[in-house]
């Protein structure tokens, strides 16, 4: 039976552009289907090395691959590459075992006008070129470099840069060089990172739409830097570090979503500089909060006009189900709220003051990890939330004992509640 090879009569833009989503081993792998596919691999616009690249390779053809990568990244009139990646899921690059080429690799890749390059290595020491920092034609960065001290050179300049991740590294205040140096970022990461010598984080970036500082909750003490954003574009925002030495935040106006995670610490001023924080994202629509102490004071917070969306995780302090209402007094149109948090037995929910959002807008609650001592917290939403059309409970904690008896209850409350509402129960 004689099949038509339909595939390969598609120009060869078309069949490069296919070839660049499979893994290279695949992609040269190609090249024994005909004559019209034998030098194809080598005009891809995307270049993606990972531990499967290196897999079933002996000491023997090591060289043989290294080789090939020169080539393959080296060779005159190739075309312009859109992304070059080095990920090290089974081996590591630069371990000095294998004596690669990195940093000529990234050079290469720079010369043919790369967009992307994205680099998960081991360690950086006298690898990255300092080209690097000066490329026009970047668009994306994304560096992930084990315990790395970062130092940029002093005529550090990005001006397409639009997406910059760091994880896993460390920085001094040549940051703000680089930063300062992305005139149109509008994407910028911070991942398991630190900061040292350092008295300021200083990000003014007015096209920056997505921020993520992601810090180490394991610091002691408070911090000794200020954290100070004029991000007047932010659409996004997380961070999630202990409480830093100050906090000073332009206004938002165009924040869509914010994941706080902050952990107080003993320093008497805490509260105070905390609620700072909270205080600069008052325009938020969508908040998920984390907190392991009643660390924001209430009756300091701003209300909270735009907020719809709230998730709440209360770690570690008493008090939390007092504070959680405090709060949505300062959330007026709240239509969706998630609990994740343990109750403790023993709040007199009939004694609180009902919020307006429970009166006139709240529409959703999802509780998370139920437990018999919610029955009581379940109650009172039913009775106060009069326009609620549906609540999820989720009991993965329970056995199957108390799953039994909890259903019940919940059905019985549902019935006396006497709503038309959707009761979801997620075992």
């Amino acid at each position: 039976m004689c099949v038509e090879d339909r595939i390969s009569s598609f120009p060869d833009p078309i069949l490069c552009h296919i070839l660049s989503f499979l893994p290279i081993k695949e992609a040269v792998r190609t090249s024994i289907i005909s004559t019209k596919w034998r030098y194809l691999f080598a005009s891809i616009s995307t270049i993606k090395f990972d531990g499967y690249s290196m897999s079933g390779l002996t000491d023997r053809n090591m060289d043989s691959f290294k080789n090939f990568v020169d080539r393959l990244l080296k060779s005159p009139d190739q075309v312009r590459l859109d992304c070059f990646r080095l990920s090290h899921e089974i081996c590591s690059w630069n371990d000095g075992d294998h004596d690669f080429d990195i940093s000529g690799w990234i050079c290469a890749a720079l010369c043919r006008g790369v967009k992307e390059i994205e680099l998960q290595l081991s360690y950086l020491e006298d690898i990255l070129p300092a080209v690097l920092f000066t490329c026009r034609s970047l668009v994306t960065l994304k560096l992930d470099a084990v315990g790395h001290k970062f130092k940029f050179p002093s005529d550090v300049c990005l001006g397409n840069l639009k997406t910059l991740h760091f994880r896993d590294s460390f920085f001094g205040d040549s940051i703000h060089r680089l930063i300062s140096n992305c005139h149109v970022l509008e994407d910028m990461a911070f991942i398991e990172c630190d900061f040292y010598n350092i008295s300021k984080i200083n990000i003014q970036i007015p096209s920056l739409k997505r921020l993520i500082l992601d810090f180490d909750l394991g610091e002691s003490g408070g911090l000794n830097y200020v954290v100070v954003i004029n991000a007047p574009n932010l659409v996004y925002f997380q961070y999630t570090d202990v409480v830093a030495k100050g906090y000073t935040l332009s206004t938002m106006k165009s924040l869509e979503k914010a994941r706080i995670t902050i952990c107080g610490c003993d320093t008497i001023d805490s509260q105070i500089i905390a609620t700072h924080l909270i205080q600069g994202i008052c325009n938020v629509r969508s908040l998920h909060l984390t907190i392991n102490e009643e660390i924001f004071r209430t009756s300091r917070l701003p209300i909270f006009h735009n907020l719809i969306e709230f998730e709440f995780l209360g770690r570690g302090f008493s008090g939390r189900e007092i504070w959680l209402m405090e709060f949505l007094h300062r959330v007026p149109n709240l239509e969706t709220l998630t609990l994740n948090f343990p109750v403790v037995v023993g709040t007199q929910w009939k004694a609180l003051e009902v919020p307006s959002c429970l009166s006139f807008h709240l529409k959703e609650i999802e509780i998370s990890s139920f437990n018999t001592h919610m029955i009581e917290m379940v109650s009172y939403f039913l009775d106060n939330a009069m326009i609620l059309e549906k609540l999820i409970i989720s009991m993965d904690a329970l056995t199957v004992t108390q799953e039994k008896k909890a259903r019940n209850q919940l059905l019985q409350l549902v019935k006396s509640s006497k709503k038309c509402l959707k009761l979801v129960v997620i075992l």
